[in-house]
């Protein structure tokens, strides 16, 4: 009687195997699309002021390392991740706190990505300031826009734009 019973558990494992193979091979656009930032890109905010950013693929294609460099200001750094079907990012920010941020499942469009806070580590309160928005606009393989919304309790977001070209 324990043989037939062994046997359907290890034919119901195997079978699940491959499925959850599956699932974790599955390509995520969102994603995919921003691997195609990898390199060095110059930009400007709206000031005019000079922003650096690079991008490199990191932990065997499973994240891709943002360094975001503003000419005057403390350089950050920002990791995207594939979640399923989002894009999910943790922000260090200068202002010493980790927002996490994610899409919508399957962004209809992965030209532009739209990350809604989801959370922070080392925000005190929710009313401290912190980054709460990101959308990034792939324009071309040459061109790209990044939108930084900061909200803090008691003022209007202020939303920073910065335009970037790829160095070539």
């Amino acid at each position: 009687m324990k043989s037939p019973t062994v046997v359907l558990c290890l034919v119901v494992a195997l079978c699940l195997l491959p499925a959850s193979g599956l699932s974790q091979n599955q390509t995520n656009p969102g994603f995919e699309k921003l691997k195609t930032l990898v390199g060095d890109w110059e930009g400007k905010n709206a000031d005019g002021k000079p922003v650096r950013v690079t991008y490199r693929i990191v932990s065997s294609g499973t994240a891709v390392l943002e360094t975001l460099d503003p000419e005057g200001e403390m350089e950050m750094v920002t990791v995207y991740t594939q979640d399923l079907d989002q894009v999910a990012v943790t922000h260090y920010c200068a202002a010493n706190n980790q927002p996490r941020m994610r899409t919508k499942a399957n962004p209809p469009d992965p030209t532009e990505l739209d990350f809604q806070f989801t959370g922070a580590t080392n925000l005190k309160t929710p009313g401290e300031g912190h980054m709460h928005r990101l959308v990034l606009v792939l324009e071309s393989n040459d061109s790209f826009t990044q939108k930084w919304t900061f909200r803090e309790q008691g003022k209007p977001d202020a939303v920073e734009i910065f335009h970037f070209t790829r160095k070539k």
